[in-house]
């Protein structure tokens, strides 16, 4: 921060992945035999901030999306993409996600065929139909979680309140003098105690939610498509928890847009039972867990590195370092600090910290 404002990753270019022909011969075959034609045209997502193969594949008999990694260096990507489909197999029918086809390991990696979305991210600023019909979309999968399936709770989903005690909660720790502080704003630099407060209100506000909520809510897990309409991708940390704090995750990337953000988060259906301040406490979880994490990339990548909920390298391990797993985006700390910023500018003009 310091005065200068952060400037949003291209979203809809931040990966860096492997290709379809970087792919070991073994997984090809097989992912080609699962498809009963050959591989006419590969193209790679681009969008995210892994470094698993995610791609549309086309074949003479039609197009799937394949996500893959490697079972030995990219466990905790396979594991991601394992719940993703167990989960997208028992969302309620007809929400605007994508199903899984199949899954496979061969040659040492595991692959999880879904359906293939013709969409795209949505532009910064919002525009206003985009936005629109994101938050239309969100209302109506937030209203299908509500009273969720048995068979999709029997999954055994975390609970939003625990983890936001173990991989959201930041500002506490750095009030502790266990993490070190971000650089803040003038506006922000005394108001450490109130968004400690703020923030630690969170687990209880969640703990009482009944119904389930994506987990990791950003607009670039927003596809629109060609006819307007947003699908939401990404469901691997589904858990219980409340409607508002997607909502207020979503919201946040937009937030110096020119958006009437705060009436839009206050009139979403979403929102409905959310107590006064649920979004003072979400923008000031969220901005500890970003900023805390948007300093320089350490120097090396480290394969046993904590993974944390929100899919991104981080957590709290037990020597509170945060090292960088491999294959990450090196645009993952630009977004970090863009969201952190934005989540604490808002907060800030909320409570007039000026």
């Amino acid at each position: 921060m310091g005065g200068v404002p952060a400037i949003p990753p291209p979203y809809h270019a931040t990966a860096v992945r492997p290709d379809w022909r970087d792919l070991p011969d073994g997984l090809r075959d097989a992912i080609t035999a699962r498809l009963g034609a050959p591989v006419v045209a590969a193209r790679t997502a681009t969008a995210g901030f892994t470094g698993g193969f995610a791609a549309v594949l086309e074949t003479a008999a039609g197009r799937v999306f394949v996500k893959a990694a490697d079972l030995a260096r990219q466990r905790h990507l396979t594991d991601w993409y394992a719940r993703e489909a167990a989960v997208l197999a028992r969302l309620p029918a007809g929400l605007p996600v994508p199903r899984p086809r199949w899954a496979l390991d061969a040659a040492g990696w595991y692959a999880v065929g879904l359906d293939a979305l013709d969409g795209r991210t949505p532009r910064l600023p919002w525009e206003p139909t985009e936005l629109a019909a994101v938050l239309a979309g969100y209302a109506e999968v937030s209203a299908a979680l509500a009273d969720p399936p048995a068979d999709l709770t029997a999954l055994g989903l975390p609970h939003l309140a625990d983890l936001a005690r173990t991989d959201i909660l930041w500002w506490g720790e750095v009030a502790a003098g266990r993490e070190p502080s971000p650089p803040l704003p003038p506006a922000a630099r005394d108001r450490l105690p109130e968004l400690v407060a703020l923030e630690s209100r969170l687990p209880g506000y969640a703990a009482t939610a009944p119904g389930l909520v994506h987990g990791d809510l950003r607009m670039d897990n927003v596809l629109l498509d060609r006819a307007g309409r947003a699908w939401f991708c990404d469901w691997n940390w589904l858990c219980h928890g409340p409607a508002w704090f997607d909502l207020a995750g979503l919201l946040v990337t937009g937030y110096a847009g020119g958006v009437d953000v705060d009436a839009l988060f206050a009139g979403h259906p979403a929102t409905a039972d959310a107590p006064p301040d649920a979004l003072d406490v979400t923008l000031a979880a969220l901005s500890g867990y970003y900023l805390t994490a948007a300093g320089p990339p350490p120097p090396a990548w480290t394969a046993t590195a904590r993974v944390d909920r929100l899919g991104h390298p981080g957590g709290r391990p037990a020597d509170g370092g945060r090292d960088r797993p491999p294959d990450v985006s090196p645009l993952l700390w630009a977004h970090r600090r863009f969201s952190g910023e934005q989540a604490l500018g808002w907060l800030a003009d909320r409570r007039n910290w000026h």
